[in-house]
């Protein structure tokens, strides 16, 4: 499932954020775009819990294999990053994080151009 939302020009990024955060019993991968570090910051907090890995100001692509652990959260898995030097995740919830600091001009991967 995908879930997109856009609240920031609505005033209503508190309720759409307690949407998300309560919505889907599955999570393995999100993004939160957001141009104030502090509003990013405090939605990260809230929605610590929803995705094994989370994108700041990035597309929501999965980990990089041998890069980035992977696990979901939630009822998507145990969010153990399978397969990782990360032992120590079987008794804590590890969550990747990525953030892209210069702004994207696309949404696009080089092979959809084609």
């Amino acid at each position: 499932a995908v879930v997109s939302t856009q609240s920031g020009h609505y005033g209503r990024g508190d309720e759409t954020v307690e949407l998300v955060n309560n919505t889907s019993p599955y999570g393995l991968t999100g993004s939160i775009y957001c141009r104030d570090r502090s509003v990013l910051e405090d939605t990260h907090n809230k929605l610590r819990h929803t995705a094994g890995n989370i994108y700041f100001n990035d597309k929501s692509t999965g980990s990089v294999v041998g890069q980035q652990p992977f696990g979901g959260s939630r009822a998507s898995g145990t969010n153990d990053k399978a397969v990782s030097l990360n032992l120590v995740s079987k008794w804590t919830s590890p969550q990747a994080i990525k953030e892209t600091l210069v702004p994207l001009t696309k949404h696009t991967y080089p092979y959809m151009e084609q």
